[in-house]
């Protein structure tokens, strides 16, 4: 017979309240700046994190990588429990299309374009609780489009005064992307 033996020091950790697939920009990595920021958050409020490295196949910059984008962004993703996928830029767009394969809590979108020049798919996302922060100066996707978006899923939507790179708003992005998971629960 095994016993375990507790040890009030070392208690047994809560079970994780899922997973948090984050995806990364197209001139990025899986540290960057913004996606380490959401990874952070999620682990603090008992979620798993992981950040696939989409790097190798960025490479050539070839529009139709994005399926293979996608693929590995599902491959990362557990069979079983609650999903949340969030992305920058092209880790949003990969993000929207992955939520349509795999059953998904929410997404959270940052920088959204909703079309890729050289991509023939439009834009699509699980209809499931979603919040896209965007820049008004957005220099590469167009404010209107996700804007537009937006407002057809009736997803909430924040506006900032920055670019693409919403370098100066990832606090605000993390405290957003900490309030969207609290309402998961």
């Amino acid at each position: 017979m095994l016993f375990r033996i507790s040890n009030p020091e070392s208690p047994i950790p809560a079970p994780m309240k899922g997973t948090v697939i984050l995806s990364h920009g197209l001139e990025s990595g899986p540290q960057a700046t913004k996606v380490s920021a959401l990874a952070e958050v999620a682990r603090a409020l008992g979620w798993n994190e992981v950040r696939p490295d989409y790097r190798p196949i960025d490479a050539p910059r070839d529009p139709l990588a994005i399926d293979a984008r996608i693929a590995q962004a599902l491959a990362h993703t557990p069979r079983g429990g609650r999903v949340v996928f969030a992305g920058s830029s092209m880790g949003a767009f990969v993000s929207g299309f992955a939520s349509i394969q795999r059953r998904c809590q929410g997404l959270f979108l940052l920088a959204l374009p909703t079309g890729i020049p050289g991509y023939p798919h439009a834009f699509v996302a699980a209809d499931v609780p979603t919040a896209l922060v965007h820049g008004w100066d957005d220099e590469l996707c167009p404010v209107d489009a996700a804007i537009g978006f937006a407002r057809q899923r009736r997803a909430s939507l924040h506006l900032v005064r920055d670019d693409h790179r919403l370098a100066r708003h990832v606090d605000e992005c993390a405290e957003l992307f900490s309030r969207f998971l609290a309402a998961l629960d």
